[in-house]
């Protein structure tokens, strides 16, 4: 059986959803964000260590600026909001992006929602804002003065010393990675699921795991 520490999402069909329902892509974008809160809660319970939620993409602000401004007011009201119940949850938040381009007041949330939870230990939940994987590279091997090498290539990703992704699941049909964790899914079980994000549901969580669980990993060996 193979050991579980890490599944990401690209969740993909949120707009498509909400068009889909006879309302706008807003609308789906607001489910969206319930169905992340049911997946982590289920997480928890099968004691997943690490989700990784792919939220907001560096490709994203070529979006209308109307959706754009929805989607960092959604970042920023889902913060402010679920705090309490997240800290209730024993989430230790992270997020990994470029969080220059914000504004201010997302940024202070976010940094203050990341220490706030830094101490708790059920699950770590990681959120990628502002995220694209390309710079993250170019990003870390400028940080690399001296003793370039994978070990400490690695150190300076977003996601530092944390293991890989055994597991990505893009909901939304497409089966393609959109720039997202393009060094850290390497050897990751990669899974496309037609259904639309704010459709997926726990079951479907533990059918992918189950699948997973049955896969001979060899990692370059026979």
């Amino acid at each position: 059986m193979n050991p579980l520490s890490h599944v990401a999402f690209i969740m993909d069909g949120n707009g498509r959803w909400g068009k889909k329902k006879k309302k706008n892509r807003n609308y789906g974008h607001l489910k969206g964000v319930e169905t992340v809160k049911k997946i982590v809660k289920a997480s928890i319970k099968i004691k997943i260590p690490i989700l990784t939620f792919y939220v907001f993409s560096s490709e994203n602000w070529k979006r209308p600026k109307e959706e754009i401004n929805y989607l960092l007011k959604l970042i920023k009201i889902y913060f402010l909001k679920e705090i309490k119940n997240i800290q209730k949850q024993g989430i230790k938040l992270n997020i990994l992006g470029e969080l220059d381009k914000l504004t201010p007041e997302i940024r202070n949330v976010l940094k203050k929602s990341v220490s706030v939870t830094n101490k708790n230990k059920n699950i770590i939940v990681n959120l990628a804002i502002n995220y694209g994987s390309k710079n993250e590279i170019l990003l870390a091997f400028k940080k690399i003065k001296k003793n370039i090498n994978i070990k400490n290539f690695e150190k300076n990703l977003y996601t530092k010393q944390m293991p890989f992704p055994d597991i990505l699941i893009r909901t939304g049909g497409h089966q393609r990675l959109s720039n997202f964790m393009l060094w850290q899914l390497a050897y990751t079980e990669l899974f496309f699921l037609k259904k639309l994000w704010p459709d997926f549901t726990s079951n479907d969580l533990m059918r992918v795991i189950d699948k997973y669980k049955k896969i001979k990993r060899n990692f370059g060996k026979i």
